[in-house]
């Protein structure tokens, strides 16, 4: 198994490289710079302010000496931020990212396997079609509309809920954030699971189980139950790119001070660095969660081995 992280760890690095490149370049190649305003500036201040960030060298040159500040963890500065590094930024709103996406991702699973469970369990029951009409519906509705309803509904009609802003350490800033994150996923999961718990109670293995007399819910513990989660796990690479992406729109509706804004406010000032930095963290992350559930597949699934 180390032997197996170690080698997926070292094809990780040629794929961090080459996301890297892409947007660094295509961020060059795109009209406009990050000093560009509305009142345009003398000749000579731009030119000093090319210089001292470095924009006056060659495009590969400026990329070898990013890749060699990356190296060391360096990020750079902001090039509109002035006071604030770019690993400064993400540091601070990376807490309140990384507490709304896991907290939604755990909603996720806690929630929607169980669902998944149920529904497979009582196929064609009411209870199926109530859960897969609950996931279509979820599936069907895009993050950016379901907050809007969500803050309408409990925050301004009911009063239960804030609609906005940040306090450290409070469970009712982070209910509807969370909601709007994990409901789309409840429903994946839901389908996901029922769907596997099909084709698994199906299997030849299960049928000769309940042939030796076995009980359902010990034929669904010891036997059903793990390769039931393979297509779940499976789906945990994509769900936390998609929680990562749907975070950015909704910090920006609830006003959450997560490094979703600072993503957005780079983008829309050309903040050459911040945006870089951004599109890092993200795609280590990715690939970092990637990894972990392929490394899961061989606990889950002993037909895997990782040699």
């Amino acid at each position: 198994m180390l032997g197996y992280a170690l080698r997926r760890m070292l094809g990780v690095f040629p794929t961090f490289l080459v996301i890297v490149a892409a947007a660094f370049f295509l961020m060059r190649a795109a009209p406009g710079g990050p000093f560009d305003a509305e009142q345009t500036l003398p000749p000579e201040i731009e030119a000093n302010l090319q210089a001292a960030y470095g924009l006056d060298q060659p495009v590969a040159v400026q990329f070898a000496r990013y890749l060699r500040g990356l190296t060391r963890g360096d990020l750079g500065p902001s090039f509109r931020m002035k006071d604030f590094t770019v690993a400064e930024l993400i540091g601070r709103g990376l807490p309140v990212t990384l507490a709304i996406g896991a907290a939604a991702l755990a909603v996720a699973l806690l929630v929607g396997v169980p669902l998944g469970m149920v529904a497979g369990l009582r196929q064609n029951s009411g209870a199926d079609h109530a859960v897969m009409s609950l996931a279509l519906a979820g599936i069907a509705v895009p993050n950016f509309v379901l907050a809007p309803v969500l803050a309408l509904v409990f925050g301004l009609y009911l009063g239960w809920l804030p609609v906005a802003g940040w306090e450290p350490g409070s469970l009712r800033h982070l209910v509807l954030p969370v909601a709007t994150l994990a409901l789309p996923f409840v429903a994946y999961v839901a389908r996901l699971t029922r769907g596997s718990l099909l084709e698994v109670l199906q299997s030849a293995y299960i049928r000769t189980a309940r042939a030796k007399g076995l009980a359902a819910r010990v034929i669904l513990r010891r036997h059903a139950l793990r390769p039931t989660l393979l297509p779940v796990v499976s789906f945990l690479g994509p769900a936390a790119a998609g929680l990562l992406t749907g975070s950015l729109v909704v910090e920006q509706v609830f006003g959450l001070p997560g490094v979703g804004r600072y993503f957005v406010q780079g983008a829309i000032n050309r903040d050459y660095t911040l945006v870089m930095g951004m599109v890092v963290f993200y795609a280590a992350l990715i690939l970092l969660l990637n990894l972990v559930v392929d490394l899961l597949y061989g606990w889950l699934d002993p037909r895997i081995h990782h040699d």
